[in-house]
């Protein structure tokens, strides 16, 4: 947050500094000085905006390792234009680089989802997806995960065959598993 105020406060002196050099040496000062404020309260504005709507894409550019599942936005009566260009404010993110598969239970994979919100802190929550039954268990206490890697007291949820998640977490493992044998 004090990121976005210090960016926001650089962009509006910097935008002013610009219509400074324009106002005095090419308009010769016709604009007046109420030219000044305004250009730094324009400056503010224009970089608040392009913060609250690219922050969802500069999070999941900054984590490579995130592959985006859903995003979902909000409109808001104090925003009205987000009615007509909806804002991003929660992403579903799986996280590859902890996404596992057992030998013995290749259709089991066992991933990290992430859940951003916009001024939240990332909570994330250990999962484990039956991709041939299209459902999915949360790994939380009482839930035991057997040297077989089955799993033992775990609540299955079902899943539509669509699932985004589902989708991500299971090409994820196919694609490692085609790697790992065409580099063979």
């Amino acid at each position: 947050m004090l990121i976005d105020l210090m960016g926001a406060l650089a962009t509006g002196f910097g935008l002013m500094g610009l219509v400074l050099i324009l106002n005095r040496l090419v308009l010769r000062g016709a604009l007046g000085r109420w030219i000044y404020p305004a250009s730094v309260a324009a400056g503010m504005i224009l970089y608040t905006v392009w913060a609250e709507y690219t922050w969802a894409d500069r999070t999941i550019d900054a984590l490579p390792q995130l592959a985006l599942v859903s995003e979902d936005g909000d409109a808001v009566i104090y925003r009205p234009w987000t009615y007509v260009w909806p804002q991003t404010t929660r992403m579903v993110a799986l996280d590859l680089s902890q996404t596992r598969t057992h030998p013995q239970q290749p259709g089991l994979v066992m991933t990290r989802i992430v859940l951003i919100g916009r001024w939240q802190p990332m909570r994330a929550v250990t999962v484990v997806y039956d991709c041939p039954a299209h459902r999915r268990a949360d790994l939380r206490e009482g839930v035991a995960l057997n040297a077989d890697g089955t799993l033992e007291g775990a609540d299955w949820t079902a899943l539509e065959q669509g699932d985004a998640a589902l989708r991500a977490a299971c090409s994820a493992v196919e694609e490692e598993v085609d790697e790992q044998g065409s580099g063979a």
